[in-house]
C-alpha cells in the first residue's frame, strides 16, 4: 500500500481523470514522485468500476483501491445489502473477506464483525478504508480464515464464506470441492464453531450438486440484479431437516421480483397452446429450475415441457417479462419477414433448434423495435413463432 497515493493533490488528480483515456494517461507518465503511472492508472480504473457498484466507497474521501480484479470480484452494495437480511446474531466472521463489502453491510446489524483476508496488502487496504468509512465494529485479520477459527476460542453466530476457484483448476468450477477454502471438507469443523453458515457461490455452480456436497441446507437464494444472476447463496443451519426453500430474487431498477418454492416438491404443469398473454420468467427463476412450480403456483399454462414459456387468458402480476400475443405462425422465414414492416424485432428462442443469430441471418431482421418474436416449440411439438408486444400489468 503506497501511502503517497493518499496525498490530497494525488487524490484530486485521480478524481480529475476519472473520464480520461487511460492509455494516453499512461503514456504521459506519472507527475508525482514515489508513485508510478501504473499505480495511478489502477486507482483511476478501480474507482471508475466502483461508481455504480460501490457508491459508498466512490463518494467517500481517501479511499484506497486495490488491484481492479478485487473490485470486479467483490459483492456489489446491492447484493451485500440483501445478504445482510438473511442472517442475524451478535457476532459474524467472514473467512474470505476480500475487499470487505459484505462485512461493511453485516456491521450494520452485527455488533462484532471479523474480516479475514489471506492477502496481506488487501487486508491492510480494507482496514484503512473501514476507518475512512467510520466502521468501528469490524476487526481485520490478515491470514487464513480457517486457521483463524481453529486458533480462537470464540464461537460465532454466523460464519460467512465466499469460496474462490483454485488456481490449478482449469475451466469452469461446478463443485465446491474445487474451491478454496474447501467447504465440504471443513463443514463439520465449521459447525463446531457456529450454528449458522452463509455461503456465496458462483452462478455457474449446479444447485443439486452443491446441495449434495453440503449438510443442513435450510435455504437457497438465487440473487439477480437487472435480470442477471449474480450470486447463489446457500444458508445452512445446524440440525435443519425441513424441506429446502428456494428463494428467487430479481432486483430491478423499479421493483423487486420474488418467487419461492420448496426444493424437489412434487408438482406438475398444465399445458396449452398460446392464449392471450405470454410470460417469460426472469433469470433467477430460470436458474432455479422451478418451471413446474411457476405453472402450479400462478395458475399458468406451460407451452411445452422444455420451452419454459407460459400463457394465460387473463393477465397476472408475473416475476419476469409479460407480453400481449398478437399473432402465432408456424416457423416460416418468408411469412416472418412479411410480418415485420420496419425490419426490426427483438428475438428470443426457447426450446428451438436455431439460434437467434441464425434466425436473424435467415430473416434479415435487425435488433430493436417494438415487436417481440418468440421462437419455440408448442405442446404439439410444432416449431412456432409468437409475435408479441410488451405488456404492463
Amino acid at each position: 500500500m503506497n501511502l503517497a497515493i493518499l496525498r490530497p493533490e494525488v487524490q484530486q488528480f485521480i478524481t480529475d481523470h476519472l473520464k480520461s483515456d487511460i492509455t494516453k494517461l499512461i503514456l504521459k507518465g506519472s507527475p508525482f514522485d514515489n508513485i508510478t503511472v501504473q499505480e495511478l492508472a489502477n486507482q483511476i480504473v478501480a474507482k471508475q468500476k466502483s461508481e455504480h457498484k460501490l457508491p459508498s466507497w466512490f463518494t467517500s474521501q481517501n479511499i484506497y483501491y486495490p488491484e481492479k480484479i478485487s473490485i470486479e470480484q467483490t459483492s456489489s452494495e446491492i447484493t451485500a445489502n440483501y445478504k445482510d437480511t438473511l442472517v442475524k446474531g451478535t457476532s459474524i466472521i467472514d473467512i474470505t473477506g476480500g475487499f470487505g463489502v459484505d462485512c461493511f453491510y453485516f456491521s450494520n446489524h452485527f455488533k462484532d464483525v471479523t474480516h479475514c483476508e489471506i492477502n496481506d496488502e488487501l487486508s491492510t487496504i480494507v482496514k484503512h478504508n473501514y476507518q475512512q468509512l467510520k466502521k468501528e465494529n469490524i476487526t481485520t485479520f490478515s491470514g487464513d480464515g480457517i486457521e483463524f477459527i481453529k486458533n480462537t476460542k470464540d464461537n460465532f453466530d454466523c460464519i460467512y464464506i465466499d469460496p474462490s476457484r483454485r488456481n490449478d483448476i482449469k475451466g469452469k468450477v461446478f463443485l465446491l470441492n474445487d474451491c478454496l477454502p474447501n467447504v465440504p471438507e471443513n463443514i463439520d469443523f465449521l459447525f463446531s464453531k457456529t450454528n449458522q453458515i452463509l455461503i456465496k457461490n458462483s452462478p455457474i455452480l449446479d444447485i443439486t450438486s452443491t446441495i449434495n456436497e453440503l449438510k443442513f441446507v435450510k435455504g437457497i437464494h438465487i440473487l439477480a440484479v437487472n435480470n442477471e444472476v449474480k450470486e447463489l447463496l446457500f444458508l445452512l443451519e445446524k440440525g435443519s431437516e425441513n424441506p429446502i426453500k428456494i428463494n428467487t430474487v430479481n432486483i430491478g431498477k423499479k421493483d423487486i421480483q420474488t418467487f419461492n418454492f420448496k426444493y424437489k416438491e412434487e408438482v406438475t404443469s398444465t399445458y396449452s397452446e398460446p392464449l392471450t398473454y405470454l410470460y417469460e420468467p426472469n433469470a433467477a427463476i430460470l436458474k432455479s429450475g422451478g418451471f413446474h412450480e411457476i405453472s402450479e403456483q400462478l395458475n399458468l399454462f406451460k407451452l411445452h415441457q422444455h420451452s419454459h414459456l407460459y400463457t394465460s387468458k387473463e393477465i397476472i402480476n408475473f416475476p419476469g417479462r409479460v407480453f400481449k400475443i398478437e399473432q402465432i405462425l408456424n416457423y416460416d422465414k418468408k411469412k416472418i419477414k412479411k410480418l415485420i414492416t420496419d425490419n426490426k424485432a427483438n428475438i428470443t428462442t426457447r426450446n428451438f433448434p436455431k439460434t437467434v443469430a441464425q434466425i436473424r441471418k435467415e430473416t434479415n431482421l435487425k435488433d430493436g423495435g417494438n415487436k417481440y418474436l418468440f421462437f419455440t416449440t408448442d405442446v404439439q411439438n410444432k416449431l412456432i413463432c409468437i409475435s408479441c408486444s410488451k405488456s404492463q400489468v
